[in-house]
């Protein structure tokens, strides 16, 4: 009969036989990952950087543990701003007020960003007076918030043979909108749809582009 040797401990084994110590642990300390974008202080792992100091000067390049140093010195950061040079580029730094003043820069910068929506308006060939007006009105709407306009006109089976008309209800539009609006993209037929851009008018410049040509009409086999 096998003898099996029993737990001293009295507790149960962790699969490693019974003279297993367990894992062992990692003697090596990890540090929390950052979400900082710049690498700072200790998370520097390099032996040596490029130096910039607080005034601006090049000190040139040092061990990293001699930049540390001096930037503890100083009460601030040392900062990697160039990681790609090499060796990377690091500056002392009070890094609070670099992130604070980059932030402030970055959301200027985007107050200044024009953002141009494209609303989308489409008609059918049949669409009629009242309810063009209607959407001709939402599209003076859009053009004077600053957005483009793309306008669709959807032709389904035997409506195609509408093609000359959608045409001249898109000549109507430009006209109607030419002191708000330039085109920028002509009135053009893909496949079953007509498509006309148009852009909210900027200082200085007309209709560079001509609105609508005309094209004779497209005829499809009756169904």
């Amino acid at each position: 009969m096998a003898i099996i040797p029993s737990n001293p401990a009295g507790g149960q084994s962790s699969g490693g036989g019974p003279f297993s110590r367990g894992p062992r642990p990692n003697s090596r300390r990890e540090l929390p990952v950052s979400k900082d974008e710049h690498r700072i202080n200790e998370r520097i792992r390099i032996p040596q950087v490029r130096l910039i100091d607080q005034n601006g000067g090049q000190v040139g390049v040092v061990p990293t543990s001699q930049a540390l140093q001096m930037a503890r010195d100083a009460n601030l950061d040392l900062v990697e701003i160039s990681p790609q040079s090499s060796p990377p580029v690091c500056k002392i730094l009070d890094y609070g007020k670099f992130k604070y003043e980059k932030k402030k820069k970055d959301h200027e910068a985007k107050k200044k960003q024009v953002v141009v929506k494209v609303k989308e308006v489409q008609f059918r060939p049949r669409t009629d007076d009242h309810d063009l007006d209607f959407k001709f009105k939402h599209i003076k709407g859009f053009l004077e918030d600053g957005d483009k306009v793309k306008i669709t006109i959807m032709f389904r089976g035997r409506e195609v043979a509408y093609v000359d008309h959608g045409y001249k209800v898109m000549q109507k539009l430009v006209e109607e909108m030419k002191d708000i609006s330039m085109v920028e993209s002509p009135a053009k037929l893909e496949g079953k749809k007509l498509m006309l851009v148009l852009a909210p008018q900027t200082h200085g410049k007309r209709n560079p582009k001509p609105a609508v040509t005309l094209k004779p009409i497209i005829k499809v086999p009756t169904e």
